[in-house]
């Protein structure tokens, strides 16, 4: 304590004239200066803010392997114990050798910088202490303004004084060793690297630990001006300062005692020997082998500046992301994901603009085991191959292959064309079944899929999709078709509508269900709206004024044409979806970590905790499962499953319990396959991102993602328990207090009303402008048909005439408990799908 207090005192009475004239001999001759720096030590606060200094944050696949690092100042802290001895030798010869002996100021090194620099114009020698530099870096990293950082930094007496100052502070409230570990881990060395760890490792690619006398000389050079004293240059003179300047190092160290003049001598005839290994920053410096891990990199990114639990701000978060010195265990398997790409590429290669993907998840957790992509994660363009887009080609511009950071699989925010995804087509059915499942319609439901089928959802403009007169307003309905000819006029349940994927089945129960409760739906298990014309439809009500595009006042119960797929998805969002009904309902948000360590060693278990919630009961989930067993013909519980599934092959590629869903868009314009089975989800898809009009059609690409996803699954399940889905209850499946539906046959339209009225049922007309074998405005059919639970609508139709017969041929039904009629030839009238070349566009 008497020590220090001399210390002090001596520091307060000398600071004025003898750092002046140490630091600025031109300035030490006035009085004047020296008073006030003198008054302005003693004002001075005794205490020095010690805020954590930026660390890097380090990101690891789930077996260990190192994706990337995230950085402002590339930093790892370290204490002494894991520093080499040498290297602590080092540093005190260059900058300090008196360390041990001041107590925070070497009065000597000030006197002796004073008279070295009285013979300058300029200064020569700084007196600076260890614990003196120190000080300096902690005031400019707790410096809070551009005005706290000049102080911190500018050549003045005044901040010489403070310096000291708080260097005497210092050294009463740490030891010395203390104080060394400090400043070796805040202090800059160049090539990016703060503080000795990152040095060792950018420089020489070793741990400090392992440090030899030569590379630890070298680094203990670089603190004198590590802007100018750069090794890395690739140039001789930068390499002969480098060397002298260490050699320089080698002799302080031999002058007090720290190593025999012969080591130096040895050391000094070394040649510099480097081993430079950049520490990677950010999603595109991924290992240059697995540039595909880039996409997975980017979604863990996002999803940490979109998570509230690391900042209240969106730039709060990704500053703690690039200084808090995190350890990220990831859920990214390397091993599923080499096979997965390889499945993705083999099949599509990255010199192609047809962009082709796959997401693998596991439910009930939300975990992402692997993300594929056709595409390397990087930024450079140059090498990139022409724009599909006629127009844009012929301006000259490139295409997003093979070198693209756009998001194709998980999206981008709310409003950017290029990550908005694509539409999904038929696998957004499996939305309208699970509201239908969940407002109490059955498996069982029947309905006649007349193909083209009148809406009462949705008119429009005439075009193509549009029939019928013109409404009042000028518009027309919408009259959606079933693509495959055989499906134009046959009866179905849900569970061979799925399967086969009849659109006019899925568009008559989106109008039972409301197209505002498969909005619902689709939104509880995760779809996030990607451009604002899908979210202006999501909406109730008018768009607000600040709306980024105004698009009209729509309604959630007007979007019929949602249960088709024009809704823009990812490959994330739909297998987040699937996954939820595996899980028997239980919904998981995607989770890109296992585990979140701090720099000291704590682990943020809350923030690394799958986020889960019952998103349908589980009957619903397992009523779905059921039907979605049938499109990938994998039979479900209750037999329904009629062998014409949409993607068979895959029952064979997994050969596990699995369900899934094809989808194709308009036009052809995407294929997309979601298959899951009890433990593992995989979503897939194939698109032009560049040119979104192009079609697959005569391209022979539409079902490489069906195999590329399916095979992938496949691989996701090795080493997993078989497991098999869990069937639904008889009454979500066959309809609870089910009544039967009137058989209505050349009956007038007002006898129909009665008798379903009668018999518990809703009526409703349907003009459908066709012939039948009943006469005209005679009813001779119903949809559903069967049974149906009671209050249920069903509709009627109504002829437009007697049809001229053809050997009595009778609309089959699909699905019901009867058998399909029989023609006159012995011949079941059920359509003969697999022999029509067509059969999967409709999924």
């Amino acid at each position: 304590m008497r020590s220090n207090a001399f210390a002090l005192l001596t520091c307060g009475l000398l600071a004025g004239l003898v750092v002046a004239a140490a630091a600025f001999p031109a300035l030490a001759v006035t009085g004047l200066a020296a008073k006030t720096a003198a008054d302005n030590f003693e004002s001075l606060p005794a205490e020095l803010a010690d805020d954590p200094a930026p660390q890097t944050t380090w990101v690891f696949a789930k077996d260990g392997t190192l994706i990337t690092s995230f950085y402002d100042e590339s930093r790892k802290l370290v204490t002494l114990d894991e520093i080499a001895p040498v290297m602590i030798d080092a540093i005190i010869a260059a900058e300090d050798n008196r360390f041990y002996e001041h107590n925070g100021v070497d009065l000597f090194g000030v006197i002796r910088a004073a008279v070295a620099n009285q013979g300058s114009s300029e200064v020569s020698q700084g007196a600076s202490t260890l614990t003196m530099q120190y000080v300096r870096q902690a005031l400019t990293y707790n410096a809070k303004t551009n005005e706290e950082i000049l102080l911190a930094t500018e050549d003045t007496p005044e901040r010489k004084i403070r310096e000291m100052r708080y260097a005497v502070a210092v050294e009463k409230e740490l030891t010395k060793n203390e104080i060394l570990e400090k400043y070796l881990n805040l202090v800059f060395l160049g090539n990016r690297s703060y503080g000795i760890y990152a040095a060792s490792k950018a420089y020489f690619g070793k741990e400090p630990a392992d440090l030899e006398l030569p590379e630890a000389a070298l680094l203990a050079a670089l603190p004198k001006a590590p802007g100018t004293i750069d090794p890395t240059l690739e140039d001789e003179n930068a390499t002969a300062q480098a060397k002298d300047r260490r050699d320089y190092v080698l002799q302080r160290m031999a002058d007090i005692g720290k190593i025999s003049q012969a080591d130096a001598k040895k050391a000094k005839k070394t040649e510099i020997e480097l081993n430079i290994q950049e520490q990677p920053n950010e999603c595109v410096a991924v290992p240059s082998d697995k540039l595909d891990w880039g996409y997975f990199c980017d979604y863990l990114k996002q999803w940490w500046m979109n998570n509230p639990e690391f900042g209240d701000s969106k730039d709060e978060r990704l500053s703690r992301l690039k200084r808090g010195g995190y350890t990220i265990t990831t859920t990214l398997e390397p091993d599923l994901q080499k096979k997965a790409q390889n499945h993705v590429v083999s099949r599509q290669g990255k010199n192609s603009p047809w962009a082709m993907g796959t997401v693998t998840i596991t439910p009930g957790t939300g975990h992402i085991r692997s993300m594929a992509l056709n595409r390397d994660y990087k930024l450079d363009d140059s090498k990139n191959g022409p724009h599909s887009d006629p127009n844009k080609r012929n301006a000259g511009l490139k295409g997003s292959y093979p070198n693209t950071t756009v998001p194709l699989l998980t999206g981008a925010d709310l409003g950017s064309e290029a990550g908005a995804g694509f539409q999904s087509g038929s696998t957004f059915k499996f939305f309208t079944m699970l509201a239908a499942l969940d407002e109490g319609i059955p498996l069982n439901t029947t309905m006649r899929n007349k193909s083209p089928y009148m809406s009462k959802l949705y008119s429009g403009p005439a075009g193509p999709a549009t029939c019928g007169p013109a409404k009042a307003n000028g518009t027309y309905a919408w009259c959606p078709g079933n693509d495959v000819k055989s499906y134009q006029d046959i009866t179905s349940n849900m569970w061979n509508a799925f399967g086969r994927s009849i659109n006019t089945y899925f568009v008559q129960l989106i109008e039972r269900v409301g197209a505002d409760k498969v909005v619902e739906m689709a939104e509880r298990l995760g779809i996030d709206w990607r451009n604002y014309h899908d979210l202006n439809y999501a909406t109730p009500g008018c768009p607000p004024e600040d709306h980024p595009q105004q698009w009209g006042c729509l309604e959630p119960k007007l979007w019929g044409t949602l249960t088709l797929g024009t809704a823009d998805t990812t490959a994330l969002d739909m297998a987040e979806a699937y996954a939820t009904v595996a899980a028997d309902g239980l919904h998981c948000e995607p989770m890109p970590v296992l585990s979140i360590q701090t720099s000291d060693g704590q682990h943020l278990e809350d923030a690394a905790k799958p986020k889960c919630d019952q998103a349908v009961s589980k009957d619903v989930a397992r009523a779905a499962i059921d039907a979605m067993r049938c499109p990938v013909n994998n039979q479900g519980e209750y037999g329904k499953c009629d062998g014409q599934g949409t993607f068979s092959e895959a029952k064979n590629i997994v050969n596990r319990p699995i369900a899934g869903k094809t989808g194709t868009t308009d036009n052809n314009q995407a294929a997309w396959f979601v298959v899951t089975a009890k433990n593992a989800t995989t979503s897939s898809f194939i698109a032009d991102p560049d040119y979104r009009e192009r079609s697959l059609e005569n391209t022979g690409l539409h079902d490489k993602p069906h195999e590329a996803g399916s095979y992938t699954l496949r691989d996701a399940l090795e080493g997993l328990e078989n497991l098999d889905f869990k069937p639904p209850s008889e009454g979500i499946a066959m309809g609870k207090n089910l009544r039967d539906i009137p058989t209505l046959d050349c009956v007038s339209p007002a006898e129909a009303e009665e008798a379903l009225r009668d018999a518990g049922f809703d009526p409703g007309r349907v003009n459908t402008g066709e012939r039948s074998h009943c006469g005209k405005g005679k009813v001779y059919a119903t949809s559903p048909s069967g049974k149906a639970p009671k209050g249920s609508p069903v509709d009627y139709f109504v002829s437009a005439g007697k049809e001229k017969r053809n050997n009595d041929r009778i609309a089959p039904v699909i699905g019901d408990e009867a058998a399909p009629p029989i023609m006159p030839s012995g011949v079941p009238a059920v359509p003969p799908i697999a022999e029509d070349p067509r059969h999967r566009r409709e999924g």
